[in-house]
């Protein structure tokens, strides 16, 4: 029996497999899985229903298990900032939210260094976040 905060065989396994440099997006319910995923990564799906799981939840929970080294988000058409933004900010002290244009973001989770996309019950919008992973000290 694992005692550590995430038991999910498949998504420990693609975490195990991902290494310093490698790019996790945790994703909301909105996201296309099917068009704005790097073909490589594995796609681990969460999202039992909406609203369950939270994308936040699932972050607290990785940070349990892998370091993470930048953090970038989704930034609104308008430029006004989401309310996870400040959720991810409490999970990630230290590490600034870098927000990027939604076509960027789309053009970055499809690019090679995705290695895990989360697929999360999340309803709320722009709750989307790419997660580049540091090294153990």
């Amino acid at each position: 029996m694992l005692r550590q905060p995430l038991i999910h065989p498949p998504l420990l396994n693609a975490l195990a497999r991902a290494g310093h440099g490698s790019v996790v997006l945790l994703a909301d319910g909105n996201y296309p899985y099917a068009t704005a995923v790097a073909p490589a990564a594995e796609t681990v799906w969460l999202n039992l229903r909406p609203g369950q799981i939270p994308v936040d939840d699932v972050l607290e929970t990785l940070l349990g298990v892998v370091p993470i080294e930048a953090a970038r988000v989704m930034a609104t058409d308008d430029g006004t900032e989401p309310d996870v933004y400040g959720r991810f900010r409490e999970l990630l002290p230290g590490i600034a939210l870098q927000p990027l244009a939604r076509a960027d973001f789309y053009a970055t989770a499809r690019g090679p260094e995705l290695a895990v996309a989360v697929a999360t019950g999340e309803q709320r919008l722009y709750a989307n976040i790419l997660l580049t992973l540091g090294v153990v000290v």
